[in-house]
């Protein structure tokens, strides 16, 4: 199983969204701690992954050899990858 670290600001922009999508978004991450790479897509443009939940995506470095997914960033879909 993996274990889930957050950047400063990823986890700076959870906290403000509605609890809702916030609750959707802590819990399509607890699914990916199990078996991350049926969730992650693989980026080809920047480094990492990427989880899709509703409108917004995750940006997640996975660092295999220690099992961390590390969260990068979370935003909206259409400013994300700017």
């Amino acid at each position: 199983m993996y274990e889930i670290q957050f950047d400063k600001r990823a986890l700076d922009f959870l906290n403000k969204l509605d609890y809702k999508t916030k609750k959707r978004i802590w819990d399509k991450l607890q699914e990916c701690k199990q078996n991350p790479f049926h969730y992650l897509k693989h980026l080809t443009q920047i480094t990492g992954y990427k989880l899709r939940v509703g409108n917004y995506r995750i940006i997640v470095d996975v660092q295999e050899k220690i099992k961390v997914l590390l969260v990068l960033k979370i935003g909206h879909r259409k400013n994300i990858y700017d």
